[in-house]
């Protein structure tokens, strides 16, 4: 049985009650400060002042407690809006949100469907926004805006991780690196590259992701209308 369908066990007169609830909340503060290396049952278990195996009447794994943090946060993206365009767009935009506020989510989502009740709550605003699509286009386009914004977040992700690292910015970064690009670029082996780097819009992470955003959506409402 998994765990969204196992009952909890029974509440009992003690200093300390718990509850998946408590456990996962507890879960996620630890991760939202010091990353996904900082949750351990025991480690959960220390923050909320009770012994390991009490936390095994409730989670059996941590892989379970991952799952669980995981739906959690799916509790805070609730895409919104009138018609299919809107509702993905609310899709993208407030999942990254969330990883924004969790930075860890980016390592767990992605590979197979997550099964919790607010994951399965978000797919399905989803895919009643596209009743007028046919069937066979609705989990590929699904599918491709998850993929874009699973991507953009990592980036993101790593980028931030990166800063931490390195105590550069990004902009502390470019003027480290940039000296290096422009002697590559002046033996005229990457013209079209220097062009771009050189001549191109730099766009901030919002504009990136909005405009990468818009290119997919008129793809998909170009073959959506064709």
């Amino acid at each position: 049985m998994l765990v969204w369908e196992r009952p909890e066990p029974p509440n009992r007169p003690v200093l300390a009650p718990l509850s998946r609830e408590r456990i996962v909340g507890a879960a996620i503060r630890l991760a939202d400060a010091d990353g996904l290396e900082a949750v351990s049952l025991r480690k959960v278990a220390a923050a909320l002042d009770v012994g390991p195996m009490r936390l095994y009447g409730y989670i059996a794994t941590k892989d379970e407690l991952l799952d669980l943090m995981v739906d959690a946060v799916y509790a805070e993206i609730r895409p919104a809006g009138h018609g299919w365009r809107e509702v993905l767009r609310s899709l993208a935009e407030t999942t990254r949100q969330a990883a924004h506020q969790h930075e860890w989510l980016a390592d767990l989502i992605g590979g197979r469907p997550q099964l919790g009740p607010n994951a399965l709550a978000r797919g399905e605003a989803v895919v009643a926004a596209m009743g007028g699509v046919d069937v066979d286009t609705v989990m590929p386009v699904v599918d491709a805006v998850n993929a874009y914004v699973i991507g953009a977040v990592r980036r993101e992700s790593t980028e931030r991780r990166a800063e931490r690292a390195t105590g550069m910015d990004k902009q502390q970064w470019q003027a480290t690196f940039g000296p290096y690009l422009e002697r590559t670029f002046a033996t005229g082996r990457f013209p079209a590259l220097a062009t771009v780097v050189r001549d191109g819009a730099h766009l901030d992470a919002d504009q990136t992701f909005r405009t990468g955003l818009d290119f997919l959506l008129d793809g998909i409402e170009a073959h959506i209308s064709g």
